[in-house]
């Protein structure tokens, strides 16, 4: 069994240190901005590309972007563990979101080259360029080029300054002709492993430094108009008034106990605009967002249809017109069972609860699900803030990540992915 105490915290203290260095990598100062291809992207694939040579990795940058280490198994070219997460961040952002993922598998190959251990698969470490989606409209595009579903049409997309994808990669130092030769194929990757901060506040509520994921959510988006009558507010009547605020409240309202009423469904309106926004005119036109996900397809667009069932009757009642459409819509990721039982043993082994949960946020992961088997490990971040500047782990909990992913490494066995149930090795 792993035993963590306070005075043998080493791997993480090295591991938060070099994680507080990577955060220079930053447009601004006194904040952590690092966007797709930029300059400061630049520096930080550079400054891992140094890291991973000295962890006794081949290393380079790929046509998407993407930083890639390889540390060979026993035997040259052998299938790979693939782990890794994004080195993007959105703008002011926190130090942990993606970059820890990377580190800490960096930080694992760093461990073994120096007991000189090697594995009968080769570890793969991927830092992806582009998860945030910050400066062009499109997401993934570093994991989904290596996966084999990149969009080339994508190519053509561009930033707010003009610049196109392509251009951009091509300042870069990327050929962005050759995107399609690091595809991988089945035969050359046996899973895809990712560690992340959890970005969301359930760790910290059970009191665990962290947990096997079980799938990452589905979700799907959508845009609600809704159209009342604007009028004096001083002369129309209450029972006379079309009022398109108060009937998009009542709606808001129903996309909230719709959320609540199903165990990991969730339900947002995130964003809401009035018009003519006086404060004496009754609002007569609404527009808002929905956001709804869940890790069961089904579940998720059950809710979606009866929310859906549900705003179209209170509009009746109300006597405002509507019109609801789809903006997004993402299936849910399962990860493989064989890998969250795998990670749920290294859990185990370090002496804690395993506790399985599934992920609300994207991720790199979902890009993988039809190449290899996923899996996720989360890790506690405090009061589950992310994607902000206080976003915070601890010493403890990176020493303790860092122990469960080098357990899960050093015990992966490929083959077991294909074994019956019954054939498992028991927790």
């Amino acid at each position: 069994m792993m035993r963590t105490t306070a005075n043998d915290l080493t791997l993480g203290q090295r591991l938060y240190e070099r994680l507080e260095v990577f955060a220079r990598h930053s447009e601004d100062e006194d904040k952590l901005t690092r966007v797709f291809l930029s300059p400061q992207h630049r520096a930080a694939a550079d400054e891992l590309l140094g890291w991973m040579r000295d962890a006794g990795m081949a290393a380079h940058v790929d046509a998407v972007g993407n930083v890639v280490g390889r540390y060979e198994g026993l035997k040259p070219g052998a299938p790979c563990l693939m782990m890794g997460s994004h080195i993007d961040t959105v703008r002011d952002a926190g130090k942990y979101d993606g970059n820890m993922g990377v580190l800490a598998a960096l930080a694992c190959v760093e461990e073994f080259n120096r007991a000189g251990e090697r594995f009968p698969f080769a570890i793969e470490v991927i830092a992806f360029g582009d998860e945030e989606g910050v400066r062009f409209p499109v997401t993934l595009s570093g994991s989904r080029a290596i996966a084999g579903t990149f969009d080339q049409t994508t190519l053509s997309l561009r930033d707010k300054e003009g610049v196109s994808l392509r251009q951009a990669l091509s300042d870069f130092g990327c050929d962005p002709d050759k995107i399609a030769e690091i595809a991988r194929r089945k035969e050359q990757v046996l899973a895809f492993v990712e560690l992340h901060i959890e970005q969301g506040p359930v760790l910290e509520d059970a009191g665990l430094p962290v947990g096997a994921v079980t799938a990452i959510n589905g979700a799907s988006r959508l845009s609600v108009e809704v159209r009342g009558t604007a009028n004096h507010a001083g002369t129309v009547p209450m029972h006379l008034r079309r009022d398109a605020l108060a009937a998009a409240a009542e709606m808001m309202l129903a996309v909230e106990r719709r959320g609540r009423a199903e165990p990991e469904l969730v339900a947002t309106v995130g964003r809401v605009d009035v018009m003519p926004g006086a404060v004496n005119v009754i609002p007569g036109l609404v527009r808002f967002t929905m956001d709804v996900r869940s890790p069961s397809d089904a579940a998720r667009r059950r809710a979606v249809a009866d929310i859906d069932r549900t705003i179209g009757e209170i509009a009746a009642a109300r006597g405002v017109d509507i019109a609801i459409t789809l903006t997004h819509e993402a299936a849910a990721c399962r990860c493989a069972p064989e890998l969250v039982e795998a990670i749920g043993r290294s859990i185990a082994r370090a002496g804690l609860p395993v506790r399985e949960l599934p992920s609300g946020a994207g991720h790199d992961a979902m890009a993988f699900s039809r190449l290899c088997p996923v899996g996720m490990i989360f890790v506690r971040c405090e009061k589950g803030i992310s994607h902000n500047p206080a976003e915070a782990i601890t010493v403890g909990d990176a020493d303790i990540s860092m122990r469960v992913l080098m357990d899960f490494i050093r015990t992966f066995d490929a083959g077991y992915l294909n074994r019956p149930t019954e054939e498992r090795p028991a927790a």
